[in-house]
Formats: structure tokens, sequence, C-alpha cells
């Protein structure tokens, strides 16, 4: 094993409207995580999102990730130091507990003394073990946008091409939300017009990412899961009705409540946002996961 990591991991978007567990797309907000083999106990060192907040031991979720990685590949544990500088927040569908699991799978690999072992197909495959589907994950890894599914029981994901002056905008509420809580709104069945009609437009989406963007906001229309989110997060879905009412390709971001809009907002449109709102203007993460060994 080598001794220390260094991984820095982006925010994602999933369902990214239509897409629902499938679609997601990497932007430019990053949490770093320095790890650290040591002979004493495992310690966490947050500053930004979640400190004060999130385990500062073994129940972390980098360090639990670290575990499964190294159990997988039959690595010896030891004693664990982080440090996380985390700007993805916290509970607001920005893939921040994907980010983390990636983030610990990648140090992982980092650590050990035969890399490949935890491959890129690997890490997605443990990495949807922990999150229970792929969306958040694929992208995370590979960066741009991704389409994630199971096949077989094995995690897969194919990169979409983006078109390079795609931007985005990302309006971020102070209320959060946990994933679990926003799929309790969702039925269990849905009209087959619906379903079929959400099919279409999640094919459209590939070709609106990949250049016509002319086609972003019907390929953005989504009846599958989004208008039934209102119930758990009210705020954000009317904002979203009034964004795409002014024309504006919006989506909930993941599961919420934050909302990305494709394109960046200009100076009016900006004043139409309610107060308590944070708008970022991030870039699209290309890269996705990035590990430096020390």
């Amino acid at each position: 094993m080598r001794d220390e990591a260094s991984v820095q991991v982006p925010a994602t978007s999933a369902n990214l409207g239509p897409g629902f567990d499938a679609f997601g797309l990497a932007v430019g907000l990053h949490d770093q995580v320095h790890v650290r083999a040591t002979t004493g106990a495992t310690s966490v060192h947050v500053t930004g999102a979640g400190a004060g907040e999130v385990p500062d031991g073994e129940d972390h979720l980098v360090v639990r990730a670290i575990r499964v990685a190294l159990d997988h590949v039959g690595a010896p544990q030891a004693g664990l130091e982080l440090r996380c500088q985390n700007t993805i927040p916290h509970g607001r569908g920005l893939g921040s507990s994907a980010a983390a699991v990636v983030a610990g799978l990648v140090a992982a690999r980092g650590l050990i003394s035969e890399p490949e072992a935890l491959d890129d197909a690997m890490v997605l495959q443990l990495a949807t073990e922990f999150e229970g589907h792929p969306d958040n994950a694929a992208p995370a890894l590979h960066g741009g946008a991704t389409i994630a599914w199971t096949e077989g029981g094995r995690a897969r994901a194919a990169s979409v091409p983006l078109d390079p002056d795609l931007a985005v905008s990302v309006l971020i509420p102070q209320a959060t939300l946990r994933t679990a809580r926003a799929r309790t709104a969702l039925p269990r069945t849905v009209p087959h017009g619906d379903a079929a009609m959400t099919a279409g437009r999640a094919g459209l989406l590939t070709l609106a990412l990949g250049g016509r963007t002319d086609l972003l906001f019907p390929a953005t229309q989504d009846l599958l899961h989004q208008p039934y989110r209102g119930e758990v997060m009210p705020d954000s879905v009317r904002l979203l009705g009034q964004l795409r009412a002014a024309g504006l390709p919006a989506v909930i971001s993941g599961a919420g409540p934050s909302v990305l809009v494709f394109g960046k907002l200009n100076a009016e449109q900006l004043t139409a946002i309610p107060a308590g709102w944070r708008v970022r203007h991030p870039s699209i993460d290309r890269d996705g996961t990035v590990l430096r060994q020390c």
C-alpha cells in the first residue's frame, strides 16, 4: 500500500428532466479529499459543506467507501486520516453522497499497489451498491454527461457527447431534502401516455446535449417524476414552473430541491429568483474524479 492519496470529485445533477435514474451531468463544484494511512485511530476533518454535521470517524461515508474498496481487493486495513474540503452542498440534489462514495473508492485505488483492481468499471459497480442506482456515480466518476443503467446486476455507463458551449445555472435553496423522502412522493405506477412521452423526451435530450441546443426546452420536459414532487418540495416545483413558463429549460436537480437551468441566467432573469436561493454558474466538469498520488 501507498501511504497517501488526494482526490477531487465533482458535484452532479441526475435525471436532467426525463432521464429518471439514468441521465447525469457533472458540474464544477468540487470536494477535495486527502487521505493518509496511519497506525492510529481513524479521524476525519471537514471544512466547508457538512462541517460539524457529518461523522468524524469510521461512520464517515468516504471512510466507509475506502473500507469496502480495500476489502474488495484484499488489501490490509489501516487507520485513516482524512482532510475533506467540501463545496458540494449536502441534501440538495447535487450528488454529495455519490461524490463521497466515489471519492473514497478512488482514494483506495491510490493507496493500493495494484490500482487496476479498482478500475472505473469496478468503482462504478461498488458505488452503485452503495447508492442503489448509478445515475450520480457515473458522471462523478467519468465527468461530462452520462447515461447509466444496470444489466445482469452490473452497473454500466456511457458518455453522451456535449456541445462545447453548453452552460448551466444551479439554483440552490436554503432547505434540504433527503433523497429517500423525495422518493416517497413518487407513485408506484404512471399513465402509459406519460411514460411514452417522457421516454421520447429522453431520446431527444441526447440530441440537445450534443449540439441541438434549440431542442433543450422540449427535451427537458418530464411527466414521470417532477410533477409528483410538489408535496415534498413545493417551492422548488413552483420555481420550476415559473422558469419553464418563461421558456427556460429548467429541471429539478436529482431528487431536489435544487433546480438546474441549461444556460446562464441574465440579469433580468436573476431578479425573478426568490429570496433565499443561491445562484451559481458552475462550469460543466468534463474530467470527472481526479486522483493525485502523493
